[in-house]
């Protein structure tokens, strides 16, 4: 599999111009993109719509999406927390609809245990177990194929390691490392360890990888975009790091496939790595 994927979640931006959207998805395909991560709720289903009309079977690229929320049209946040098991079994189908599809190859169940964004309240503070078990019903009854999890701690994932856990996707990049004991667990049994908001500042209040000064330094000796550097650095950080860059330009696509390319001397990895590191547990809502 390639280390650099392509994440949908900004082809919403290209909601008035469906073709471009198909045409950059294509684009991704041809510049080697062999794993695609989406969401019902991104775009309200544009995403998925969007991958159905642009991929191919014979393209053979992984597309992986994600349950624990759905979309909230109207709503002060595009989104809403959809943690329940009935909840987690109803975005399943919504995701296997709009992707046209038998079996979703992937599917992440985002806890919002960690990390910025939304916190579960209610009854939508849900057990572990609970979760997994209907996860993992839908996987024996074919309709998923491989389970990961998004916004854990360390303990949830060592609880869910024995339902077979294909990959974990937390908010981590340069800037924001609080999940360096995660990402050697992962390593350790063998998990791929996506990062989401890989250069950081998605929401006010986090870092971002392009404000640090070793970072423009590294990428001024090199040639390359302060965001190539911040992509690149992931890469080199550890083996079983894949990434899921997201982008509705063209130009940017290329940008961040190349930077699966960058390679860094031990000076400029020892640069990069003094950068401080700050926390990315900001709520939201």
């Amino acid at each position: 599999m390639s280390r650099v994927g392509y994440g949908a979640a900004q082809l919403d931006r290209l909601h008035d111009r469906r073709g471009e959207a198909v045409a950059l998805l294509r684009r991704a395909v041809e510049l080697g993109v062999d794993h695609v991560d989406t969401a019902e709720f991104y775009g309200f289903g544009f995403a998925n719509a969007v991958i159905r009309e642009a991929l191919r079977p014979d393209d053979g690229v992984m597309v992986v999406t994600k349950v624990g929320a759905d979309p909230n049209p109207g709503g002060r946040l595009p989104l809403r927390i959809a943690q329940r098991p009935e909840q987690l079994r109803a975005s399943v189908e919504d995701n296997l609809r709009s992707l046209g599809a038998d079996r979703l190859s992937v599917v992440n169940l985002r806890r919002l245990d960690t990390g910025p964004g939304l916190r579960p309240e209610g009854d939508q503070v849900v057990g572990l177990d609970d979760q997994l078990a209907v996860m993992t019903a839908l996987r024996d009854e074919g309709k998923i194929g491989a389970i990961g999890l998004s916004s854990v701690t360390p303990d949830v994932l060592r609880r869910a390691l024995p339902a077979g856990i294909a990959c974990v996707q937390n908010a981590y990049s340069l800037v924001s490392r609080d999940d360096e004991d995660m990402l050697r667990l992962c390593a350790a049994e063998g998990i791929a360890w996506v990062p989401f908001f890989p250069l950081g500042g998605a929401f006010p209040g986090l870092p971002k990888v392009t404000e640090a000064p070793a970072v423009h330094a590294v990428a001024e000796s090199l040639d390359v975009t302060p965001s190539q550097v911040g992509l690149a650095w992931l890469l080199h950080h550890a083996p079983n790091v894949l990434l899921i860059p997201g982008t509705a330009d063209p130009a940017h696509l290329e940008a961040n496939m190349a930077a699966g390319e960058i390679a860094f001397d031990a000076e400029a990895l020892a640069a990069l790595d003094a950068v401080e590191s700050r926390s990315t547990n900001v709520p939201i809502g």
